[in-house]
């Protein structure tokens, strides 16, 4: 059996093709790249991104739980709790039609993303009605 070895770099400059074509001619294949860029910020801002799972209430001034957010991350416990991989967590997410926040289809790099979210909002989840029901099955006994 093969195993997949991964290797994350910070590459200190731009990415040329010499170097692309010795990590290939290595035995290297490319998987993901990762962008990042600084922005500037308004000084004082204290603004951050409601959290998924969450929203704004109607009235502005309350976070309330979204739906299919919630059942996203329902799922994915659910399937993390069975030691699924994340691939096969976001493949279960775009099959049941469930989206990340932009609208685009689950990866593993996004699911893998959610992780802190999942702790985060682990006891939440596992005092729900909905984990309550899903997991019933497993304590019953024979």
């Amino acid at each position: 059996m093969t195993k997949l070895e991964r290797v994350r770099e910070v590459p200190s400059g731009p990415l040329t093709p010499e170097y692309v074509n010795q990590k290939t001619k290595d035995g290297w294949k490319l998987s993901a790249v990762e962008w990042e860029r600084e922005i500037e910020a308004p000084a004082g801002d204290l603004s951050e991104d409601v959290p998924y799972g969450l929203r704004i209430s109607d009235g502005g001034k309350r976070l309330e739980e979204d739906a299919a957010e919630k059942q996203a991350l329902i799922l994915m416990m659910d399937l993390i709790v069975q030691d699924a991989p994340l691939s096969l967590v976001a493949e279960e997410l775009n099959r049941k039609g469930l989206r990340t926040r932009s609208g685009a289809n689950w990866t593993p790099g996004s699911v893998f993303d959610m992780l802190p979210r999942l702790i985060q909002a682990g006891p939440r989840i596992f005092s729900s009605t909905e984990w309550t029901a899903r997991t019933r099955h497993l304590f019953r006994m024979a």
